[in-house]
């Protein structure tokens, strides 16, 4: 009988496979700013471990490098409100500005070489209030805490398959990741993808109840599975091709789907997820209206960072947006110096 939480044996060979996935994943889900005591996770170190050998991609973000704008609304549809008292749960129309993007650290990586796929949001109020947040495809995270992800990313950098065998061992919780990554269908359409928030997040009503909840994007487009092989045939970007076909034929949409707690569901680990039974509660729709190329586009300039949160949600005892929160600025602030190796066409210049 083989060890409770290890990958069997046949599993091995897709390790490597699942290892550059990894390395180019929901990688933003990093370490916080606290962490700055020797021998302690810092967000360089953390940017380091994301960097590939070829060197950072200068003007760009650190990870999920690859992507494209769009604008639209949320729509919402009044029920979030027995939940959360954010203003942007009340029945109405909200902008969105938001992100399109691939798990890489590589800018001009080919679609269908990367498995995982996000979607960053921005929801405004009418007050001017922000709720931003970043969500991915996998349905559950790859590990269960920072410092295993670092270690993570590190075994993934190596070229050695022991390397990933033994993180593997030691972190029984990455197998159901991985088998996720070996055997989900893909897609041929960021329109077709369900994103997930994985990590963990308290509303709190107008009562002053609070809920701990998770939250889903869940697309109306219906997914097509399609052959990796196939999708190699499509060319390098046909993901940002097919989205901007399908936004200028018809607005598409996503059901934002919040699940709800019950006490002693685990809050603090995005590896586990909860049983399907929990309450889940349609608070309104995303409706993607407009696409623009990012280079030019309104999302090139935002930080997508899951702490900047409206007045009714705030983070749980989940490590992970805070540590997001931190890899993500810096990742900004690089970017942001190295405006000139990704320069804005000179029609969008001022």
């Amino acid at each position: 009988m083989k060890p409770p939480g290890r990958l069997p044996r046949s599993s091995l060979g897709s390790l490597i496979l699942i290892a550059t996935v990894i390395g180019c994943s929901a990688a933003a889900f990093a370490y916080t700013a606290g962490w700055l005591s020797p021998g302690r996770l810092t967000p360089d170190r953390m940017i380091a471990a994301l960097t590939p050998p070829s060197g950072p991609p200068l003007g760009h973000r650190r990870n999920h490098a690859k992507g494209i704008c769009f604008a639209g609304t949320f729509e919402a549809n009044g029920n979030g409100v027995e939940l959360s008292r954010a203003k942007v749960f009340a029945q109405g129309r909200y902008p969105v500005l938001g992100r399109f993007n691939l798990g890489t650290a590589d800018p001009s990586a080919v679609d269908a070489t990367v498995r995982v796929r996000g979607i960053g949001l921005q929801i405004s109020a009418a007050d001017g209030e922000e709720w931003r947040m970043a969500l991915i495809n996998p349905p559950v995270f790859a590990v269960a805490t920072p410092d295993a992800f670092h270690d993570l990313l590190v075994a993934a950098g190596k070229k050695d398959p022991e390397a990933m065998k033994a993180f593997s061992h030691a972190n029984p919780e990455f197998a159901a990741f991985a088998a996720w990554a070996k055997a989900a269908p893909w897609t041929a359409s960021y329109a077709e993808e369900p994103y997930n928030s994985l990590n963990s997040f308290v509303f709190t009503n107008a009562k002053g109840d609070e809920h701990a909840v998770r939250w889903s994007l869940v697309p109306t487009a219906a997914p097509v599975p399609v052959a990796q092989a196939d999708l190699e045939k499509l060319g390098p970007d046909f993901l940002e091709q097919d989205i901007t076909a399908r936004v200028q034929s018809a607005p598409q949409r996503w059901t934002m789907v919040t699940i709800v707690a019950d006490p002693g569901d685990p809050t603090a680990d995005p590896s586990r997820p909860w049983p399907e039974n929990r309450r889940k509660v349609q608070v309104g729709t995303l409706v993607v209206e407009r696409i623009e190329a990012e280079r030019d586009g309104p999302c090139r300039d935002i930080n997508f960072d899951p702490t900047v949160l409206p007045q009714g949600v705030r983070v749980s005892d989940d490590p992970f947006p805070a540590a997001r929160s931190s890899v993500y600025r810096r990742s900004y602030d690089l970017r942001a110096a190295e405006a000139r190796d990704y320069p804005r066409t000179e029609a969008a210049e001022p």
